[in-house]
């Protein structure tokens, strides 16, 4: 436990901060599993997915939450999926 007054503040900012970064992660994960479990079946609902999926990896990506070219492979390969679903 840090001693400091300042030490005790970083401490509760770097808290709030991982708890905002798991928020957005883990609506990340569950947008992408309903994208797959989706692409495989109904065309139109998966592309209307994909664009929702695609802000929100660029916002994290934005944010520093994914690292940019994690996000542009993420998004090239789900692309690939809904084309090679057809």
């Amino acid at each position: 436990m840090p001693q400091r007054r300042n030490a005790i503040k970083d401490l509760r900012k770097n808290y709030t901060r991982h708890m905002h970064n798991l928020d957005i992660k883990t609506d990340l994960k569950k947008t992408i599993k309903s994208f797959i479990s989706v692409a495989k079946s109904d065309q139109n609902k998966a592309k209307d997915l994909l664009k929702g999926l695609y802000k929100k990896m660029d916002k994290a990506a934005k944010h520093r939450i994914l690292h940019k070219k994690t996000a542009a492979r993420r998004k090239s390969r789900f692309a690939r999926l809904l084309v090679s679903s057809k």
